[in-house]
């Protein structure tokens, strides 16, 4: 039986092998490096961590998980105002080839204006809402000769309107506490159960974005899933959000990642 244990002032982390042909490599002194690897990368996140805690928005009640997909909503219920700085992020992110752009979720708008302003070829929104996309021909009209299109729908039923894309966008939420469950509580990321479908709709050399939830930097599994269906990735940092104290949005840190995956 195999045991590591790491100590430090604060904490004290055990891993204990209990089968002794996991993790069996050709040669003990590579299982021993994996095993070292492994509790001294936790003990760094632990301490990362730490230092960061005071980061922390307490935030509010979250919003409810009742089946959101036709329910009325209100502006901030939709997209909190803290998220704009994050939200051009990732347009400049999918929009640097100005080609065609695929955006999953319409919400306020301001998204699409955003990837509006950073100029592209043609723009597809996918909204299923009927409550918010009441509100796309108002907001299109502030953008005359765009080639803007509107798919109503939820993504998973209407993929087979999808095109090839430069860029694509993805910012939704969960609609219900099923999709909770298990893209949330289950995930490394929210839009993970997206990432199949984005990289086959997308061109070689195209750009994907999502909301990441993660503050200064990317898990190995988040890492590892990205590299099933992308080539790269680059990552950067939106700080210093303006996230109010009484936030119902599940982000917690004042800064997030920002991710620019290429197929």
């Amino acid at each position: 039986m195999t045991r590591r244990i790491r100590r430090q002032r604060n904490f004290e982390i055990v891993i204990q092998l209990k089968n002794d042909g996991f993790l069996r490599t050709p040669r003990e002194d590579q299982r021993n490096w994996i095993l070292n690897r492994v509790i001294k990368e936790a003990a760094d996140e632990l301490t990362a961590l730490d230092a960061r805690a005071g980061h922390f928005i307490r935030g509010g009640e979250p919003l409810s998980l009742q089946d959101r997909s036709q329910t009325p909503l209100a502006g901030q219920e939709i997209m909190e105002d803290w998220q704009i700085p994050v939200m051009r992020a990732m347009a400049q992110a999918i929009t640097d080839t100005h080609g065609d752009v695929l955006e999953i979720g319409f919400g306020r708008g301001v998204a699409s204006s955003l990837i509006q302003e950073c100029g592209v070829r043609s723009h597809t929104i996918v909204e299923c809402n009927a409550h918010i996309t009441a509100g796309f021909n108002a907001w299109k009209a502030a953008f005359p000769g765009k080639d803007i299109r509107l798919i109503e729908g939820r993504w998973q039923e209407v993929m087979e309107q999808f095109a090839l894309y430069d860029g694509i966008f993805f910012h939704t939420y969960p609609l219900n506490e099923q999709d909770f469950a298990e893209q949330v509580a289950q995930s490394v990321t929210f839009a993970a159960h997206f990432f199949p479908t984005a990289a086959s709709h997308l061109r070689k050399g195209g750009r994907f974005s999502y909301l990441s939830n993660e503050a200064d930097s990317f898990s190995r599994a988040h890492q590892r899933l990205l590299f099933e269906y992308f080539t790269s990735f680059t990552l950067s940092q939106v700080e210093d959000l303006k996230i109010p104290e009484d936030t119902q949005d599940a982000h917690w840190m004042n800064e997030m990642v920002v991710v620019q995956a290429v197929k």
